[in-house]
C-alpha cells in the first residue's frame, strides 16, 4: 500500500466506525494515533514502540486546543444560553409576541418563529430552543386547532436558527477550524440569519392565507383582556431585558470593544443577573447550567483534539493531496464546486451532526477554496445555512427527535417530518439568494472592518 491509499483507507474505516455508533471524538483520536504510528514507525529507533512521534503530535494538538483563546468563548456562551433558558424569560417573550401579533394570520406560528429567532441569539443551542418551544408553544398551537404538522415544522425550523444567528457556537467552531475571524463571521451571518427568519415568517403568512384551516384565528374568548398600555408593558418587560443583553454582547464584538471570549463573559454575567432579577435562579438550576456547559464544552474540545490528530495524519499520508488532485481534475467552475461541496455537506448532515461535519470534513474543503477563488468567510456562511438541514432531514433530524420527545403521544415523526419539508426548501432558496447576492454576506464585514 502507498501512503495515499492508507489515508483513504483510514477515512473509510473512520466513517464505518461512526456509522456503527462509536464515539466520534475518541474514534478520531484512535484512528489518528494508530495510522500516525504506522507513518512515524522507525524500527531503527532504540524503542520504536514508545519513541514514536505520533505521541508528541497528540500532546501538541491537545495543548493547542486547551490554550486557544477563541474556544474560551464556547463554554461562556453555552453558560449564557443555559441560564437564559432557565430564567423564565422565553415564556413571557412568546406570550407578549403572540399578543402583539394576534390579528395576523398564523399569529401563534409567527410568535413562535420570532421567539425562536430572539432566543437563538441568546443561546445558539438548537436542542434547548426546540425543546423549550416545544414545551411552551406546541401545546398552545395544538389547543388553538393548528394543523399538527404545520405547528411542528414551524418550531423545528425556528429552533435551528441558532446555528446561524450570532452568537452561534457553530461559527466559533468554523472560525477556529478555518482560521477565519469569528468577529467577521458574526458580521457576515447577521443579515443571512435574520433573512432566513423573515423568509420563514413570509412562508407562514402565505401558507395560512392559502389554507386558513391549518392555523385558525384565535377566538375572542381565548384572548387575554389587556389594554394597550398593559400589552406594551408586557412586551417591554419580556423583550427589552433579553434584547439589551443580546445587543450588549453582539455590539461589544462588532465594534471591537471586546473579543468574543470577553463578550461571552459579559453575556454569561448578564444572563446570571437576568436570572436573579426574574427570581428564577436556584442552586439546582445553576448546578444544571454548569453541568450542561461542562459536558457540551468537553465534547467540542475533544472533537477538536481528535480532529487535529486525524487531519494531520491524513495530510501526512497524502490524503489531502489526493482529494485536491481529484477535485481539480474534474475541471469544475467555482459555482459547480460550490454546488458539489454543499451537496456533500447536505448528505453528510443525514448521519452526522454539525460539529462533526465542521471539525472533520470542512478541513478537506478548505485547501480547495483558494484554487476556485472562494472566500472562506462566504463559504462558512453557506455552510452554516446548509447545516440547518442537518437538524431537519432524516435519519438524524435531531430537531424532530427533540420535539417528538416532548410532544403529546398522538404526534408521530411522520407528521413532524411533513411539516419540516417546506422549511428545507426555504433554506435552499436562502442559499441561492446568498450566492446571487453575495453582498448579503460581505456588506457588514466590509462596513465594519473594511474587509
Amino acid at each position: 500500500m502507498t501512503n495515499p491509499e492508507v489515508a483513504i483507507f483510514m477515512l473509510g474505516i473512520f466513517i464505518l466506525f461512526i456509522l456503527l455508533g462509536f464515539p466520534i471524538a475518541f474514534t478520531l483520536m484512535a484512528m489518528g494515533v494508530i495510522f500516525g504510528f504506522y507513518y512515524y514507525y522507525d524500527p531503527a529507533q532504540a524503542n520504536p514502540l514508545l519513541d514514536n512521534r505520533v505521541y508528541d503530535l497528540l500532546v501538541q494538538k491537545t495543548f493547542g486546543v486547551m490554550s486557544s483563546d477563541v474556544l474560551v468563548a464556547i463554554p461562556l456562551f453555552l453558560f449564557m444560553g443555559y441560564l437564559v433558558e432557565r430564567a423564565n424569560i422565553v415564556d413571557k417573550l412568546f406570550f407578549s409576541l403572540y399578543i402583539a401579533a394576534k390579528r395576523l394570520p398564523g399569529s401563534l406560528a409567527i410568535a413562535a418563529l420570532l421567539t425562536c429567532a430572539l432566543f437563538a441569539t441568546a443561546t445558539g443551542i438548537v436542542g434547548a430552543v426546540v425543546t423549550l418551544m416545544g414545551i411552551l408553544a406546541f401545546p398552545i398551537m395544538l389547543k388553538a386547532r393548528y394543523n399538527p404538522s404545520f405547528a411542528a415544522g414551524t418550531i423545528c425550523a425556528g429552533g435551528c436558527l441558532g446555528i446561524l444567528i450570532p452568537p452561534s457556537i457553530m461559527l466559533i467552531v468554523y472560525g477556529q477550524t478555518a482560521g477565519v475571524s469569528v468577529v467577521q463571521l458574526y458580521a457576515g451571518a447577521l443579515i443571512p440569519g435574520f433573512m432566513l427568519a423573515f423568509l420563514y415568517v413570509i412562508y407562514v403568512l402565505i401558507r395560512v392565507a392559502i389554507n386558513p384551516e391549518i392555523a385558525p384565528q384565535p377566538r375572542e374568548e381565548d384572548l387575554p383582556k389587556l389594554s394597550a398600555a398593559q400589552t406594551l408593558w408586557l412586551i417591554a418587560t419580556s423583550f427589552l431585558p433579553l434584547a439589551f443583553l443580546i445587543f450588549a454582547v453582539l455590539g461589544a464584538i462588532m465594534t471591537g470593544w471586546a473579543v468574543p471570549s470577553e463578550a461571552a463573559a459579559l453575556g454569561a454575567g448578564g444572563a446570571l443577573a437576568l436570572a436573579m432579577a426574574y427570581r428564577s435562579l436556584t442552586w439546582e438550576r445553576l448546578k444544571e447550567s454548569v453541568y450542561l456547559t461542562a459536558r457540551t464544552s468537553a465534547m467540542v474540545c475533544w472533537l477538536f483534539v481528535g480532529s487535529g490528530v486525524f487531519s494531520s495524519v491524513f495530510s501526512l499520508l497524502g490524503g489531502e493531496e489526493v482529494v485536491k488532485e481529484f477535485v481539480v481534475g474534474l475541471n469544475l467552475s467555482p459555482i459547480m464546486f460550490l454546488i458539489l461541496a454543499q451537496i456533500i455537506i447536505f448528505l453528510l448532515g443525514w448521519p452526522l451532526e454539525w460539529s462533526e461535519i465542521i471539525i472533520i470534513f470542512i478541513p478537506i474543503f478548505l485547501p480547495l477554496l483558494p484554487i476556485f477563488g472562494i472566500d472562506p468567510l462566504f463559504f462558512g456562511i453557506l455552510v452554516a445555512l446548509n447545516l440547518q438541514t442537518s437538524f431537519l432531514t432524516p435519519p438524524m433530524a435531531m430537531s424532530a427527535f427533540y420535539l417528538k420527545g416532548i410532544a403529546p403521544p398522538g404526534i408521530t415523526l411522520n407528521q413532524i417530518f411533513a411539516g419540516i419539508v417546506p422549511y428545507v426548501f426555504i433554506v435552499f432558496f436562502a442559499m441561492a439568494m446568498i450566492y446571487i447576492f453575495p453582498g448579503l454576506v460581505h456588506w457588514l464585514p466590509n462596513y465594519f472592518y473594511g474587509r
